[in-house]
């Protein structure tokens, strides 16, 4: 398992520099710009409308898979699976639908300041985006049963095709004046993505046949447990229709620096917590229908403290190098100074949530493996109010910064009641244990920062800015690790001790 997840960090690494690419490639042709924000308006919109239900329906899917699986065999599973699939084409059409005829109004309530041409933009934009709705119901679902098969790479490497046409499509529109090319782009690299995952599906014995059963059991079972995903991952959207209406005020360009810092953090999410947890939810889910209590609290403590491993120097890192890393990474075309603090503050308030939205994910998963979807909704809809409120609260101080402190703290404090939450319902989860992890992971963390602090400051003496920042993140990870090995962290010890014996192994 440890080798699953390490082979799919790298994987999802390369997946996500080429995504990364993607937005600095937006960034340098369209800077923090009206067509920037139409663009990433129109994006969200899709996966407001209907992306929380694909969602809900993906992770509901897995632990229902298995049963079936389990229980009739993987006949009825893969009629199953072709059954869920046809009636969300039924249901999406009735989404588009009324999507296309009121795209003005959804435009009105996700970014409210729009206005003029900037408007008028995001509504041909999003009309376009919303036909991508039919091929993410089979890239949500297909995806899911891929990592049910444990054929984890591809639904990982997804990205890197989607990217390069994103990319493709943003330069073109940029070369020849027309940004109406750009939604066009991001329907086309998920019509791309459908073909990839029908041809590995294929592969792995599944045939796609015309089931269309409402009265299904297995079927309402399912959304029986989608349903509270699908309001919780709802709550997350309404999160962000909130900073992105309230972004939208503040000023223009406001939604793009959201944006381009979620990018920045969202990386080192994707990369270590979504690695683990892709990894770890089948095995939770094949552990919590067996009533393997013990192996699956083993299992949850390696991979919350595995989270913290990563995200906490990745937190420290980023709120010390803030600046220069968005400068690096994205100061240049169209990009230009102002674009750079804006994304600068709201990329440091961001990293401050790192962690809590690691332990999220991975909390979660826990619950929706021993089939309880309710308590991560209940959770996530008290997180929401509280972002709510802080978004209002700061936002007029802080500006866009407000928005990015306020989804961190919403975001620590539901990391925290899932924490207590899961250990009323499986007991205790070694927090003593854990606690002793989490405090040699800060430690090594806060000294890694204050030497790379240091680090940095002589070598910008000696080297050019880009090779003096980089530098400097290579040896700091180097100290980090250094430190964590003397300091015998059990997280790191087992992973050294699977490479050694991997390594005699072969030998």
């Amino acid at each position: 398992m440890k080798k699953a997840i390490i082979v799919l960090m790298v994987l999802t690494f390369f997946s996500k520099i080429v995504g990364f690419l993607r937005d600095v490639t937006l960034a340098y042709f369209y800077g923090a710009s009206g067509i920037s924000d139409a663009y990433l308006i129109a994006l969200t919109i899709p996966v407001v409308i209907f992306g929380v239900v694909a969602r809900g329906i993906a992770t509901g899917y897995i632990p229902m898979y298995s049963r079936i699986e389990e229980n009739n065999g993987p006949g009825h599973a893969l009629r199953f699976t072709n059954n869920l699939i046809n009636v969300l084409l039924v249901f999406s059409t009735l989404i588009v639908g009324l999507g296309m005829v009121f795209a003005e109004q959804l435009v009105m309530l996700f970014a409210s300041g729009f206005e003029g041409e900037i408007f008028e933009t995001a509504v041909y934009f999003t009309r376009v985006t919303l036909a991508g709705i039919y091929f993410t119901i089979f890239i949500r679902v297909l995806s899911a049963y891929l990592n049910y098969q444990k054929l984890f790479a591809v639904p990982n490497l997804l990205g890197i095709p989607m990217s390069l046409i994103v990319i493709a499509s943003i330069v073109v529109s940029s070369e020849m004046g027309e940004p109406a090319i750009l939604p066009y782009g991001f329907v086309a690299a998920l019509f791309v993505q459908w073909i990839i995952l029908m041809f590995f599906s294929y592969r792995k014995s599944f045939k796609y046949k015309k089931v269309f059963d409402v009265k299904d059991e297995h079927l309402r079972r399912m959304l029986i447990l989608a349903v509270p995903v699908i309001l919780g991952s709802a709550v997350h959207q309404v999160n962000k229709l909130v900073d992105r209406t309230l972004a939208s005020q503040v000023a223009i360009g406001g939604i793009s620096a959201l944006n381009y810092a979620h990018t920045l953090t969202n990386f080192v999410h994707g990369v270590f917590v979504m690695s683990i947890s892709t990894v770890m939810f089948p095995s939770l889910s094949r552990m919590a229908s067996k009533g393997n209590t013990d192996s699956m609290k083993y299992a949850l403590h390696q991979s919350v403290v595995g989270v913290a491993l990563l995200t906490v120097p990745a937190t420290a890192g980023a709120m010390v190098f803030a600046e220069p890393v968005v400068r690096l990474l994205f100061g240049r075309g169209a990009f230009d100074s102002t674009a750079v603090v804006m994304t600068t503050g709201a990329f440091f308030f961001y990293a401050i949530g790192m962690l809590g939205a690691g332990l999220r994910v991975v909390l979660s998963q826990a619950f929706y493996s021993l089939q309880d979807t309710r308590t991560p909704m209940i959770n996530a809809a008290v997180a929401m109010g509280l972002n709510i409120v802080l978004n209002f609260l700061l936002a007029p101080v802080m500006g866009i910064n407000g928005l990015a402190l306020a989804t961190s703290i919403s975001g620590i404090f539901c990391a925290v009641l899932l924490f207590f939450n899961l250990r009323k319902r499986i007991g205790s989860l070694q927090f003593r244990k854990m606690g002793l992890a989490f405090g040699k992971i800060a430690a090594a963390s806060a000294v890694m920062a204050l030497a790379a602090y240091y680090l940095y400051s002589f070598l910008l003496g000696v080297l050019a800015f880009a090779a003096a920042l980089l530098l400097t993140i290579f040896l700091a990870a180097v100290i980090y690790f250094v430190l964590l090995y003397f300091m015998k962290v059990e997280a790191l010890d087992n992973g050294m001790a699977a490479i050694k014996r991997r390594l005699v192994k072969r030998s």
